[in-house]
């Protein structure tokens, strides 16, 4: 027996349950790249992270640079309650992206993590752009 097999996989409505969830608070850079190529943006992109220099250097095309820590109701009032956001941070050794998050659904804001990151994106091959 080797070590994947130490626990038996889950049934597969258990299994699907979890991957739905999974989903319903994560998309990946291909899909936010494939939603901006295509002119299908139905979100706002966030760059939750870094200074106003490292963002003009390099974040996303179309993101909107709102650091975690500036996410307020005040701020976020400017776009209907119905608004998704998906946010980013540096990549997978940043929690910048969880804060924000965590702050967005706690004003009952619809959010999901773009997991990756700058890194992820990157990873890809896909272009940067600056501010």
């Amino acid at each position: 027996m080797s070590y994947v097999t130490d626990y038996p996989a889950a049934d597969a409505d258990r299994a699907a349950a979890h991957f739905l969830h999974r989903l319903s608070v994560e998309t990946d850079c291909d899909d936010v790249h494939s939603a901006i190529k295509d002119d299908e943006r139905d979100f706002v992109l966030l760059h939750v992270v870094g200074s106003p220099e490292s963002f003009a250097r390099r974040h996303v095309p179309g993101a909107i640079h709102l650091r975690h820590r500036d996410i307020d109701a005040q701020r976020m009032a400017q776009w209907p309650a119905d608004t998704l956001f998906v946010v980013y941070c540096a990549g997978p050794h940043c929690n910048g992206a969880d804060r924000a998050a965590l702050k967005l659904a706690q004003l009952g804001r619809p959010v999901k993590i773009m997991i990756g990151g700058l890194t992820g994106w990157a990873d890809e091959g896909f272009d940067f752009n600056a501010a």
